[in-house]
């Protein structure tokens, strides 16, 4: 069974390859915004833009077909990513690269300060060393942190809770502050409205038409939004508010820890099986359909129809 890559690690040697940066970065997590004049201008990915809105519609027009589930959820994640990966684009360009000393916080709490500084430094010191293959390793370290994607800007447009400007080297200037909880908020309504259309389109997914509208539920998730923690923090000041019944109509829900294994599991005893055909039902399968389907219509329709097509 062949595997739909949907994302490589941020030290992946497979990331430098254009082909890989088209498949995956662009599609998945930088889907292009399409505002500006040059070509790489409108590759860079803007939050909510009407290419991710087209995107979201068309995969909800697949709501009935047996892949619908984890096309809802590879949905729900390039949507979001718009969001929080705005101002960055999925190819290698130097309209990625940032000024490193020129990070400034808003806001921020002193020890998660020196927390997310400590994240940054490790990041950075990946690929240390003096030799030949060091300095591959360093300029391989330079071009995956540095033109691709965020990641001069490591993990700071994916924290909810932070507010922070940087300057690109291209522009020279300092960028508007980029205020992460209020952009997060932002995505969390979009994403409310989303699941809403999903339950519309297939009542079966949902239980007894039982739900929160997003204003019953918009101060709490402000409060959660700004939680000023690590990732295991975060993830439990949601688990907290699921679990006293503050969040879903259903009332009180124990959230699972996620478990990266079981999808690995899954399909290395599918690799076991002589008869292939048992894949069909498995939800594996299911989400590398899932993936395809979305993949080709990003890269060989909804941006062609813009007239933009990712080489």
């Amino acid at each position: 069974m062949d595997v739909e890559a949907t994302a490589h690690h941020a030290y992946q040697i497979k990331n430098i390859d254009k082909e890989d940066q088209r498949q995956i970065w662009v599609p998945f997590h930088f889907l292009p915004g399409n505002e500006g004049d040059s070509y790489t201008a409108r590759l860079v990915c803007q939050k909510d833009s009407a290419i991710a809105r087209e995107m979201v519609k068309f995969n909800l027009s697949l709501c009935e077909q047996p892949y619908a589930l984890p096309l809802i959820g590879i949905t729900a994640h390039v949507y979001a990513d718009t969001f929080s990966h705005y101002g960055f684009s999925g190819v290698s360009s130097r309209q990625n690269r940032l000024v490193n000393d020129s990070f400034q916080f808003v806001e921020l709490e002193s020890d998660m300060e020196v927390y997310i500084r400590d994240k940054e430094r490790k990041f950075k010191e990946n690929y240390p060393g003096e030799d030949f293959m060091d300095n591959i390793k360093s300029w391989v370290a330079e071009t995956l942190s540095g033109a691709l994607g965020h990641g001069a800007a490591v993990t700071f447009p994916d924290r909810p809770f932070l507010k922070w400007n940087f300057k690109y080297e291209e522009a020279k200037e300092r960028c508007p502050l980029r205020d992460n909880p209020q952009t997060f908020l932002e995505a969390c309504e979009a994403l409310h409205a989303m699941f809403r259309e999903v339950a519309r389109k297939r009542p079966d997914f949902e239980e007894d038409d039982s739900y929160k509208d997003f204003p019953s539920i918009k101060d709490l998730v402000v409060k959660i939004l700004n939680t000023q923690a690590d990732k295991r923090g975060r993830i439990q000041t949601w688990k907290d508010a699921a679990f006293g019944g503050e969040l879903f109509g259903t009332g009180s829900e124990d959230l699972p820890d996620y478990n990266e294994d079981a999808w690995h599991n899954q399909r290395d005893n599918l690799k076991e099986n002589e008869d292939s055909s048992t894949a069909i039902d498995s939800d594996i399968y299911s989400f590398y359909q899932a993936a395809s389907i979305h993949r080709v219509n990003v890269l060989r329709n909804l941006l062609p129809s813009h007239r933009l097509v990712v080489a």
